[in-house]
This record gives C-alpha cells, sequence and structure tokens, in this order.
C-alpha cells in the first residue's frame, strides 16, 4: 500500500462514509488527523448544502448552500466564502504543521473555487504527509494539474455499489498501512 489513498466515485455511493472509517480507524491507531470533511445537509428531505467541518475540533460552517449570497456557485449551490475561509483554510493549514495524517473530503468544484482553499488543497498534497482524500470523480478535467498531484501520490480506488461494502471492511487496513508509514500506530 502507498502513503495516501484517495477516493472516487459517483455521488451518493457511500465515497464518505469509507473516508470517515478511515479516519477514525487512524484516530484509533493513535494518529493526529487533520483536514476538513463536507458533510451534506438535508432539510425537509431536500439537500440544502454541505457544511465545511475542521476534523481535529469540529468546527464548522458552510461550505455551500442553495440561496447563499456570493457569486462563486456550482449548480445550484453558492460557496459560502467566509465560511471556508474561516473554517476550511486553517483546518488545512494547522493539518500541514500538526497532523500525522492530512484528510480531506472532498477535491472538487466547491472548494477549488476558493482560492485560498485551493492553495492550502495542494500545499497540503505537495507536503510529503500521507493523505487521505475523497477527490471529485471529474477532476481530471476539473483542474488536470492537481489530478496529477494526487496520481503520483497513491492509489485513486473508484467506491461502486458493488466493492462499498468491502472498501468499508478495508478500511482498519488501510488505516493501519497509513499509520505507519506516518509513524503513528500503537
Amino acid at each position: 500500500m502507498a502513503n495516501s489513498y484517495f477516493i472516487t466515485g459517483a455521488p451518493g455511493v457511500g465515497k464518505s462514509t469509507i473516508f470517515m472509517e478511515i479516519v477514525r480507524n487512524l484516530k484509533n491507531l493513535g494518529c493526529i488527523v487533520g483536514g476538513i470533511y463536507a458533510p451534506e445537509v438535508r432539510a425537509r428531505g431536500l439537500r440544502e448544502g454541505f457544511q465545511i467541518v475542521d476534523i481535529e475540533n469540529n468546527a464548522r460552517g458552510w461550505l455551500a448552500r442553495v440561496g447563499a449570497p456570493g457569486r462563486l456557485r456550482v449548480g445550484k449551490y453558492t460557496v459560502v466564502v467566509d465560511d471556508v475561509l474561516k473554517v476550511g483554510v486553517p483546518a488545512l493549514e494547522k493539518a500541514i504543521k500538526n497532523a500525522h495524517v492530512i484528510a480531506i473530503d472532498e477535491i472538487g468544484p466547491m472548494e477549488l473555487l476558493v482560492p485560498q482553499l485551493k492553495e492550502s488543497i495542494i500545499k497540503g498534497l505537495t507536503c510529503s504527509k500521507p493523505i487521505v482524500a475523497v477527490i471529485h470523480r471529474k477532476l481530471s478535467s476539473i483542474n488536470p494539474e492537481i489530478y496529477d498531484i494526487i496520481l503520483s501520490l497513491g492509489p485513486i480506488v473508484e467506491v461502486t455499489i458493488d466493492n462499498r461494502s468491502i472498501l468499508l471492511r478495508q478500511a482498519g487496513k488501510v488505516a493501519l498501512s497509513i499509520a505507519r508509514e506516518a509513524g503513528c500506530s500503537k
């Protein structure tokens, strides 16, 4: 196994679930894991948007939401730049300095619209620490530069309906391999 692990796949297939299980296992192994994740927020059964959450301290804000003011849009969602700058960028900068492993869910169009977050993502990818990340399934066309960096760092595993249970069961083994590489396994 390589020292980094990247997950991709169709929306709703279970990428973030597998990502969070790897992060949980890494923490249980004694690793300091820093970075961001972006859970969806639903209201009355409809997706309202996505939060941005600091993995280390659970600080949160909006990554993007329907009806938010602003110019940066992806589909029906407007990126909430102030929250991204307040939560996302500091979370990644802390992870680059202090964590054993950097975790990012996800590297995709919303995250890459904010130049400061994009810069922090690139710094995280190039800082020589192990990375666990979810990448947008069209990242190779959205941002070939970042996609090429990822290709050089570790496997990109596609999650499908057929393999998601297997990948979820393998999360502990993936975490152990990354923890050993990071020097933080118990």
